[in-house]
């Protein structure tokens, strides 16, 4: 067994480790085992990062983890003990021998083990193969993880081929660890992915969705779909994408359109935005490589109708992997709106207030930031242009709620009701006239207030009323060109 104590210095290593999982370890110790952090956890405190999950290895059954913790559960196959701490459960799991995974997808048996360095030989890459133990601040690192992740190199632990012919979806953990680390890949490793990709194939959907998310919602995921092109796992996650890799686009366009969409993806990461855009960003233009023609009239590509289609496709696409109706829902919406633009001078309210009908008013904003995503995956290197600077302008226009009566806490129905008003002309007057005044004084905006100042309001001569009326119709008015004006000048469209 190879043991180094720690490189780093202990203290700046004991301050990512809380002390409920330290304590963990301990309580182990003291009853006689050995015990280490394992893992995620070990590589993401040697990268400066504080971990997400805990997980510890220890040469205890999982009884004899039960009788240290008499408050955990037990409810797995793999001997994965759960001890409820007061950050949360800690996954303390029994070193473990696993033999053939003769289905590509899961160990046919698991053995337990009294020898962490069994455990460590089964794992995927050998930034996840070390282990830690807090107490002696030492590191057991047979596979020289450490090293790797210096190098920022990604390698499988002992003959790769072995490793992902056990599991398939370490092809996708690749591809996805790729993407969140931005570490390249050891050559021995991406020959034998490449080698042995196919067995994805033999992978549930929802695993391999699992991983694929994970690499959607990275820093990096162009970093990820980039090397899923070279080793030959698209067609794994969809085979419209693969369809897509050298799909040459019209002249407007810099890229084709795999790249494209990548690069339309990758602008949504580095705006944060969610999973759901980042998805429509992906697949905007997944309709076009089957609805590509060449024009003879324009010498070029056309492709008519790709959004109807793309959306159809991201929808078959997304249910196969499992995505939940909602995500389905918003991201195909999403695409089959995305090419929603007119001339800067056909832009009208009318048009806008049609898309908002079309998208909704909770996915208006997105349908906007997944059209800059496009236009920055295009390669123009100005994101807003005027056209869209104007659309947005009048799409906040269209929703910000004009200066109506619909702000006051009564209605037409208040007046008729408790003040005994015949329903006509009189109620809109009232309801303007108490509109304006609460603009003045936005406190008497009570129903209890606008009812006895209404009573008042019933109580004056017509053409007073009807000159209050005038006045509150014109103040009304201003407000909302006011606020037009200010919506303009934000998004510089005069």
């Amino acid at each position: 067994m190879l043991a180094s104590k720690a490189k780093k210095n202990k203290h700046s290593l004991d301050s990512l480790i809380p002390l409920e999982v330290a304590k963990t370890v301990s309580s182990i110790e003291q009853a006689g085992f050995e015990a280490y952090l394992v893992g995620g956890c070990i590589r993401d405190i040697l990268m400066g990062k504080t971990p997400k999950d805990w997980d510890v290895c220890t040469s205890a059954t999982p009884e004899q983890i039960q009788t240290i913790f008499p408050d955990s559960f037990y409810e797995n196959d793999f001997g994965t003990v759960g001890v409820k701490t007061e950050i949360g459960v800690i996954e303390v799991t029994p070193y473990r021998i696993e033999s053939a995974y003769s289905d590509g997808r899961r160990p046919d048996n698991v053995q337990f083990s009294l020898n962490i360095q069994d455990d460590l030989s089964r794992r995927d890459f050998t930034i996840n193969a070390i282990a830690y133990n807090p107490g002696q601040n030492t590191f057991i690192d047979p596979f020289n993880g450490q090293k790797d992740i210096e190098d920022k190199l990604l390698r499988a632990v002992g003959k790769a081929e072995d490793r992902f012919n056990e599991d398939g979806l370490r092809v996708m953990r690749l591809l996805r660890f790729v993407a969140q680390l931005q570490f390249g890949i050891d050559s021995d490793t991406l020959i034998a992915a490449i080698h042995t990709k196919n067995i994805l194939g033999l992978i549930s959907k929802e695993r391999i969705r699992d991983e694929f998310t994970k690499m959607i919602l990275s820093d990096n995921p162009s970093i990820g779909l980039v090397y899923a092109e070279k080793i030959g796992a698209l067609p794994y996650i969809t085979q419209h994408l693969q369809d897509a890799v050298k799909v040459q686009q019209n002249g407007i366009h810099v890229y084709d359109v795999f790249e494209h969409l990548v690069r339309s993806l990758q602008c949504a990461a580095d705006k944060k935005y969610s999973l759901e855009l980042r998805l429509a960003a992906l697949f905007h233009d997944i309709g076009k490589p089957p609805t590509r023609q060449w024009s003879e009239e324009n010498k070029d590509y056309t492709f008519y109708g790709h959004e109807v289609v793309g959306a159809k496709i991201a929808k078959r696409v997304l249910n196969d992997l499992k995505f939940s109706h909602e995500t389905i829902e918003k991201v195909t919406k999403l695409i089959r709106w995305h090419m929603f633009f007119s001339d800067t001078d056909q832009i009208t309210h009318s048009a806008v207030r049609r898309m908002i009908a079309n998208v909704g008013k909770d996915n208006i904003w997105d349908l906007m930031n997944l059209r800059i995503c496009d236009r920055v995956g295009t390669g123009r290197p100005k994101e807003d242009p005027y056209r869209l600077r104007k659309y947005m302008s009048l799409i906040e226009e269209v929703l910000t709620d004009p200066t109506d009566v619909s702000m006051l806490k009564i209605d037409g129905n208040d007046l008729m009701k408790d003040l005994g008003i015949a329903p006509g002309p009189i109620i809109g007057q009232l309801l303007n006239i108490l509109l304006d005044i609460c603009l003045e004084t936005p406190e008497i905006n009570t129903k209890e207030d606008l009812l006895r100042k209404a009573n008042e309001l019933l109580k004056l001569p017509t053409d007073e009323l009807n000159q209050l009326y005038m006045k509150a119709l014109h103040t009304k008015h201003e407000e909302n060109e006011a606020k037009i004006k200010r919506i303009k000048k934000n998004y510089r469209v005069g």
